[in-house]
């Protein structure tokens, strides 16, 4: 029983001989006398063993393993496909989101044209002998005059943006 499970197990977890061999810094020769029945580990390398093989001890000295069968393939595609679902439903509500960050974008920078085409530049009029305000008014048409020469891009940008997400969704 040892034996067919050793041998059951490492074909389970995809190992090789030669890697189960390294795992346990043994010879795969080892492995091989193991598998067949010829020798038997001792303790400590039972121990090892389970660790790699991730098994209880229990388990490679108890009954005969089983391996997998056609209704375990039928399990795992099922939940291969509820994962692909998921991943899916997590795509279309990453774009959704996106879209919806868009559209803010573009109520954004149109409320902020809005606003600088009601105040008429007001900064136009001020006394600048004062320090504190002609720093502000330099600050203020600084704001001004990199907004109108940039956020047009960005709005194009955005509406391109919605309009090849809402095709998509």
């Amino acid at each position: 029983m040892l034996s067919e499970n050793i041998k059951t197990i490492r074909k389970a977890k995809g190992l090789s001989q030669q890697e189960l061999a390294v795992k346990l810094n043994v010879v795969r020769q080892t492995i091989s006398k193991w598998e067949q029945g010829l020798s038997v580990p001792d303790s400590d390398m039972l121990i090892s063993i389970s660790e790699v093989f991730e098994t209880p001890v229990s388990k490679l000295l108890g009954e005969r393993i089983i391996e997998p069968e056609i209704d375990d393939l039928k399990t795992i595609s099922a939940k291969l496909e509820l994962i692909n679902l998921q991943l899916a439903q997590k795509k279309t509500t990453r774009k959704r989101i996106l879209y919806w960050l868009l559209i803010s974008l573009s109520v954004v920078i149109t409320a902020i044209f809005a606003i600088l085409l009601a105040l008429e530049s007001p900064y136009l009029g001020w006394n600048y002998n004062d320090p504190e305000t002609a720093v502000l008014g330099v600050a203020f048409h600084s704001f001004e005059w990199l907004f109108v020469r940039v956020a047009p891009l960005f709005l194009v940008g955005t509406i391109l943006g919605i309009f090849l997400l809402q095709k998509k969704m």
